[in-house]
């Protein structure tokens, strides 16, 4: 048995009762939720170490359910919906989800993907605790999933930070977009990578004028890097 928690969030009973019964059976300790309003009280209570989050919600829909979550905690959040447009897919990946899963799916592979968040999540954990990133006038700590910028804490969303920690953590080196949705996001994302412009865009308005010992740069024809200038 596992004491790893997973919740469930989906108004429909039977898929909700299905994924209980099969991911139990795997030995995960496992909550439903048939709203949105009461996903995120769940969330709350039962501290899960990820999230199964339908779109289509009654009360409250899972873009604001990701957004709230996202505002108190860093858990994983898998999209599972039967929303599969590109559109759907970036949106849920701009808001911080860790995967987007399409119904009808198969058991097997939802249950792989399960296994490789919350993997990725206990490495990220683990990565967090060794070390604070420290730059002229900016710190980065994953542990505390906490952005600095002059001493000062910046609000920033964990796919944000994530995002600026894996690039200044690999400062001076180059990385293509789909390299970044790879490493950042953690799967092989098929569709539109502009997810990356938005976050990068995002970051460089918190990071403007901060510091001239360093850059969140573009690198044409590659994608972006943190340049650190001797």
């Amino acid at each position: 048995m596992t004491d790893t928690r997973i919740l469930i969030v989906d108004d429909d009973a039977n898929i909700s009762e299905l994924l209980k019964i099969h991911f139990e059976s795997e030995g995960y300790s496992v909550k439903t939720a048939g709203d949105g309003i009461e996903g995120i009280a769940l969330f709350k209570s039962f501290e899960p170490d990820l999230v199964l989050l339908d779109i289509m919600l009654p009360k409250k829909d899972g873009w604001q359910v990701c957004r709230e979550i996202h505002e108190i905690s860093s858990k994983p959040i898998i999209m599972v919906t039967a929303k599969g447009e590109v559109f759907d897919k970036v949106l849920g990946l701009e808001l911080g989800a860790d995967d987007f899963v399409v119904k009808p799916f198969d058991m097997k592979e939802l249950s792989a993907r399960v296994k490789a968040v919350l993997r990725r999540s206990k490495l990220n954990a683990r990565d967090a605790d060794e070390e604070v990133l420290k730059f002229e006038n900016l710190e980065i700590s994953l542990q505390k999933y906490e952005l600095k910028i002059n001493g000062k804490a910046v609000d920033t969303p964990p796919k944000e930070l994530e995002l600026l920690y894996f690039l200044a953590s690999n400062y001076n080196r180059a990385f293509s977009r789909n390299q970044l949705l790879d490493k950042v996001w953690g799967f092989d994302y098929l569709g539109d990578s502009r997810t990356v412009d938005v976050h990068v865009k995002r970051l460089r308005d918190k990071l403007k004028d901060v510091s001239d010992k360093w850059q969140l740069k573009t690198v044409w024809g590659v994608g972006y890097k943190f340049e650190v200038f001797n």
